[in-house]
């Protein structure tokens, strides 16, 4: 056994472990990196990036079929599910060598391949090598969780980490689960030419704006997702001659749905099984490793970040706590976590975006709000792409203070940066109308709402008196 002594120990390369051993090297300290599977971990392989190309393939198709209003024929696309999977797998491949053994090494890093499991509070054993460290950061993630239904080991299923090896043809996807992956993965499915049934046990993108959600699900219907909400899956079973049937209850019904293939995308769980956390006196949960506002664990020396702390699961979310570890690690300056500034987005079409409270938050926690709106369909750049689908919605508070954004439409997810901005910075409102934007540009949007804090100014009579006033000295 080979005992390693190092300043920093990250147990899992995924995209916050790799932030944190990239920065910790940059900066010149000793840095171990652990990862028991692939480098750069559950975004890289199966989550965020195959997921964006296979929806930038299903949108191609998509705009081959919805061309006429632009006086182009519309045309039925040849999907072939082997070169969709080809597209998917190279877009990994050119990412892959950012996160790669050799450019850590490169960066000074040593990088071990194995399990970590911890056999006291400041020690690890990977493989042959036991790693002795000042400082631990868990950052190992979270896996796709696969619920209880009766029958569902009889069955072949997809989860996330599955998915995007498929290169044959789906016939008829049945995806349970009625959250972003569930949604995003819908309309791609359907796009590329299957039929997609998805059943969700309560409200579809229900930790979303329903004024927003509802924008979205009806898009989705109209392409021809059928989705069923309300929905209890009860068990599984496979076909005769192939394919799945799931019978579900719908209130007092019972009825059958019948699929050539299932997607489980119901949530996640953490990756904590072969940590041995009781050995190291660290704190957890079903949810995960439970933390203070600083990311430190019950043991004091250990950090724990991204899905595996427990909040929100997000891979910018892993980053923003990399960035927090690095100040406190190395630097000892003091930090917190405020998940106020977290945006977040749904990358179905239209996309949906937010970041701080909702209409419903900030009413709950007592704010007196303006609420704020713009649509797409009074931009002039949105009508010239026919992307009219949507508006920006932005709750305010006392003097104007921005509590929340929230976007509905074309490029959701770019546009809600500025609101990103704006609210990390403490800005309000009226900072928003200060700026000047190019014309024709969807950003004109989060401007032009921004004017309707002040809607009715123009009808003030004291500042028409002051204005009437002003006009008499010339």
């Amino acid at each position: 056994m080979e005992t390693i002594t190092t300043d920093l120990c990250v147990i899992g390369a995924g995209s916050g472990g790799l932030s944190v051993a990239a920065a910790a090297a940059t900066f010149g300290r000793q840095v171990v990196l652990i990862e028991k599977h692939k480098m750069g971990g559950d975004c890289l392989n199966y989550g965020c990036v195959p997921s964006k190309a296979l929806i930038a393939a299903g949108k191609r198709a998509h705009l081959m079929q919805t061309a006429e209003p632009f006086g182009i024929r519309n045309v039925t696309p040849s999907v072939d599910p082997s070169a969709v999977h080809d597209h998917v797998k190279s877009v990994i491949a050119a990412i892959a060598p950012n996160d790669s053994v050799e450019r850590f090494t490169g960066l000074g890093v040593q990088v071990l391949l194995g399990a970590a499991r911890f056999i006291d509070n400041r020690t690890v054993v990977v493989g042959e090598h036991e790693i002795k460290a000042r400082r631990f950061v868990i950052a190992t993630g979270s896996a796709p969780f696969v619920p209880p239904i009766p029958g569902v080991d009889d069955v072949a299923y997809f989860t996330n980490e599955t998915i995007f090896d498929n290169k044959d043809k789906i016939d008829h996807l049945i995806v349970v689960g009625g959250g972003p992956i569930g949604m995003e993965m819908a309309q791609a499915h359907h796009r590329l030419g299957s039929q997609v049934t998805v059943l969700e046990g309560v409200k579809a993108l229900g930790n979303d704006d329903p004024e927003l959600t509802a924008i979205v699900l009806q898009s989705l219907r109209d392409e021809g997702v059928d989705i069923r909400e309300g929905t209890l899956v009860e068990k599984v079973e496979p076909r005769a001659g192939g394919g799945i049937n799931v019978h579900v209850k719908v209130g007092n019904d019972t009825q059958q749905v019948e699929g050539s293939h299932i997607l489980l995308a119901v949530g996640r769980k953490p990756n904590l099984s072969d940590l041995n956390l009781e050995a190291a006196g660290i704190k957890h949960d079903r949810r995960g490793i439970t933390v203070d506002k600083g990311l430190k664990t019950s043991n004091r020396k250990v950090y724990a970040i991204g899905d595996v702390a427990g909040g929100l699961q997000f891979t910018h979310v892993a980053n923003y706590h990399a960035g927090l570890v690095i100040r406190n690690a190395l630097f000892r300056m003091p930090v917190s976590v405020n998940n106020d500034t977290v945006p977040w987005c749904t990358y179905t079409e239209p996309e949906m975006a937010h970041i701080g409270l909702t209409e419903k938050d900030a009413t709950d926690a007592g704010h007196k709000i303006s609420v704020l709106r713009w649509p797409y369909h009074e931009n002039d750049r949105a009508q010239a792409e026919r992307a009219t689908k949507g508006h920006v919605k932005v709750i305010t508070g006392k003097g104007g203070k921005i509590l929340g954004a929230s976007i509905v439409g074309e490029h959701a997810g770019e546009l809600i940066q500025m609101w990103s901005l704006a609210i990390s910075q403490g800005l309000k409102i009226k900072a928003m109308t200060e700026w000047i934007s190019p014309y024709p540009t969807l950003s004109e949007i989060n401007k032009r709402v921004s004017y309707k804090q002040y809607a009715t100014a123009p009808s003030n009579p004291v500042l028409r008196s002051i204005i009437s006033l002003l006009s008499k000295f010339g």
